[in-house]
């Protein structure tokens, strides 16, 4: 007679653990239930809560009160300005912080730690100290503003202060997001492309603006998002005129 194979039954399925139970295996540092509580608590207190307190606030107007005071003459015209001025301020700081980031990237000169470090001054300054700043050096009698009025033209107290005062205070975002890219790119993927004939623009065009172009459109989201949200250096330069700044 020929031996038969007594069946295997199957192995039971392991039980389904948690997601808490998941992540608390997954983390080798101890302690995720107490850094997870106070990260909770933190964004709650500082962001949710907030948000959720001016959500209801609108709420308490109604419709009809939400809708009456933003379709209001002037509160278009200044989320208007404030949208196509911020636009503009993102674009040329899109230009000259790209440039700034890569002279302090690519050239070695006297100097160059303190220029580093003033990129940064408009992240140390109160941003109502740069709005009086401006205004007093491109008032119509002021130290720049002086030369200006004597081609008829008024800086401050304009859109034109306006524009200046977010180009200042957003000038980091786009050199601090584009530098540490430029750093990481190798100059050889430039001298590759001139041995193979290319001209300057051609390798800027084609070889460093796509590495940077990432890291350029981030900063210049976080830049938009300063400057449509801000006010401490506007309002001082801005003169409050309405329907105009």
């Amino acid at each position: 007679m020929s031996a038969t194979t007594p069946p295997v039954s199957p192995s039971p399925k392991p039980a389904k653990k948690s997601w808490l139970t998941r992540m608390r295996q997954r983390n080798v540092l101890p302690g995720f239930g107490l850094s997870m509580g106070i990260t909770v608590f933190s964004l709650s207190l500082l962001v949710v809560l907030p948000f959720a307190m001016m959500a209801y606030t609108t709420t308490q107007m109604g419709w009809s009160g939400f809708w009456e005071t933003i379709s209001q003459p002037q509160v278009i015209a200044a989320i208007k300005l404030s949208l196509w001025v911020s636009f503009l301020a993102m674009l040329t700081n899109m230009v000259f912080g790209t440039l700034v980031a890569w002279v302090l990237v690519r050239y070695e000169f006297w100097g160059k730690s303190l220029i580093n470090a003033l990129v940064d001054l408009p992240f140390a300054l109160p941003t109502a100290v740069t709005g009086i700043s401006l205004a007093t050096l491109y008032a119509p009698n002021g130290l720049i503003g002086q030369w200006f009025a004597k081609f008829d033209i008024q800086v401050a107290f304009t859109p034109i202060g306006i524009w200046l005062a977010l180009v200042v205070v957003s000038f980091p975002f786009i050199v601090r997001a584009v530098q540490p890219v430029l750093a990481e790119l190798s100059v050889e993927f430039e001298e590759a492309s001139a041995v193979l004939g290319a001209n300057r623009l051609t390798t800027f065009g084609k070889v460093i603006l796509p590495e940077l172009l990432p890291a350029l459109f981030m900063g210049a989201g976080m830049m938009f998002a300063r400057a449509t949200g801000e006010y401490g250096s506007v309002i001082f330069i801005a003169g409050n005129i309405p329907m105009e700044s």
